[in-house]
């Protein structure tokens, strides 16, 4: 048994309702003297919802005929708050009727205890149903674990991935997470919600990791491109979202839409598919004018860094012809470029440049 589960008798909390004050005395005794210290009694069914919002029970004693309330209508009230969790009830009742048991069954109820109660019997009942009840909660509680054990080993895989393709197109290895730190703070100061802003921040150092099946001679190549080798660099988006198809995750899903559409223009003339306007995904809108300023802001190898007075210039140049004109006047308005940071990738140990050159170089030539 489950150290939660053994500490049930001192820690559950559990809610008696009955409109005898007789029954109700007599049950808290019962409770108490085996070990229940934390019970609540009520003699009326209609405060059984505000009551049970703020004390929270692992149990529910529920008289079945009341006046006012009974015990059927209280049931049908507290329908959403049992089907969230396992919530046991324990039905008090001296009709055990076909009908009205299958009726108590229908409607949630796990158990009944007949009138007059059996001290003997009510106690065993009752460890039955908290013990099911703090099993499941222990389940629960290890689920949650094992799913957030999952995502954080999935996003460092995709952090890898990320560093993985960058390694071959940028020396410092910093660029995807500027970019996506920055597409972050914009998303943020867009008025995204706050899952959402993080999961942009996750996704979007993933825009280039279809970069992985561009040659280098094309990749590295220092001076402009033809169009034959500039097809083929196109060809990054679409590549990226086949890696990154069928995930099963709304981060990996993400991170696809961005791979494929961030270099869809605002007016229709970007690619692969020249979708505009709304039709591109907002995180891709957000992360294409997002890697246009860090691109343009940091040297490449087809050209030296600009300042960023020039940046916020051509970035004005285009908007409403490649970018959102909406997002350009948030990035503006809020100055959330001035924050773009030199950090390395999470999880990663900062290498000085000189030394990832190396790294990259040898990457490049084994």
């Amino acid at each position: 048994m489950s150290e939660t589960v053994m500490r049930a008798p001192c820690s559950a909390r559990i809610l008696v309702v009955d409109d005898s004050d007789v029954n109700l005395r007599l049950m808290r005794r019962i409770l108490q003297g085996a070990g229940y210290l934390d019970v609540r009694t009520i003699d009326d069914g209609s405060k059984v919802l505000s009551n049970f919002d703020e004390f929270n029970p692992d149990l529910l004693l529920l008289d079945l005929h009341m006046p006012g309330k009974d015990g059927f209508e209280v049931l049908k009230d507290l329908q959403p708050a049992m089907s969230a969790g396992y919530l046991p009830v324990l039905m008090l009742t001296g009709d055990l009727s076909p009908a009205t048991k299958r009726h108590a069954l229908a409607l949630g109820a796990k158990d009944f205890l007949s009138k007059p109660f059996d001290t003997a019997e009510v106690v065993l009942r009752i460890q039955n149903l908290l013990e099911t009840r703090f099993l499941y909660l222990s389940m629960e509680t290890r689920v949650r674990e094992r799913t957030s054990d999952l995502e954080r080993a999935q996003v460092e895989i995709l952090e890898r991935l990320a560093r993985a393709a960058e390694i071959r197109d940028d020396d410092t290895g910093r660029h995807t997470q500027r970019v996506g730190d920055l597409s972050a703070r914009l998303a943020e100061a867009a008025g995204l919600r706050a899952n959402t802003v993080e999961l942009i921040r996750r996704a979007a150092p993933l825009h280039d990791v279809g970069k992985i099946g561009i040659p280098d001679k094309i990749l590295r190549k220092p001076g402009k491109l033809t169009v034959d080798e500039m097809t083929l660099m196109q060809t990054h988006t679409t590549i990226g979202a086949e890696i990154l198809s069928g995930g099963q995750s709304e981060l990996v899903a993400m991170a696809e839409r961005i791979a494929l559409s961030h270099h869809e223009w605002w007016n229709g003339g970007g690619y692969p598919q020249n979708i505009a306007a709304m039709d591109i995904p907002i995180e891709a809108r957000i992360v294409g004018l997002a890697d246009f300023i860090d691109a343009l802001s940091h040297h490449r190898p087809y050209r030296e860094a600009w300042p960023m007075e020039k940046v916020l210039s051509e970035v004005k140049s285009r908007s409403g012809t490649h970018f959102d004109p909406r997002l350009v006047e948030t990035l503006i308005s809020s100055g959330v470029y001035r924050g773009i940071s030199l950090t390395p990738v999470s999880g990663l140990p900062l290498v000085r440049d000189e030394q990832a050159a190396r790294v990259r170089k040898l990457a490049i030539h084994k």
